[in-house]
């Protein structure tokens, strides 16, 4: 059952990132509370597994026109180092606070969604 359910969130993991680009998104509080993953591991997975789907987006999105490429490179540029201070800040930050940051950051794009 557990393999179905890996299954089962990768697949809508990589659909909903394809659709709208928000699939680590949702793919963190899927492995927390769905499969009992460890918060910060779910974080780590969540990011490794976001990539490859990228990858396979970015290329749809570059050969249809819905992206333009020079911007996605600069983006990405800064994309790495941000991931990288990320990466480094989440081994001093607790469990409790982590789950906090992400829930402000999940209602703060809520809102922003709702009300442009």
């Amino acid at each position: 059952m557990n393999r179905t359910k890996k299954l089962a969130i990768g697949i809508f993991t990589g659909l909903i990132n394809g659709l709208i680009g928000v699939g680590g998104t949702l793919l963190v509080p899927a492995l927390v509370h769905l499969l009992g993953t460890e918060r910060r591991m779910a974080h780590g997975t969540s990011l490794a597994i976001i990539l490859p789907i990228s990858l396979v987006s970015i290329v749809i999105y570059s050969k249809s026109g819905a992206m333009p490429f020079e911007a996605g490179l600069l983006i990405s540029a800064g994309g790495l180092f941000g991931g990288y201070l990320g990466a480094r800040l989440l081994r001093r930050i607790s469990q409790l606070w982590l789950k906090r940051l992400f829930s402000i950051f999940m209602i703060i794009a809520g809102i922003r969604m709702i009300w442009p």
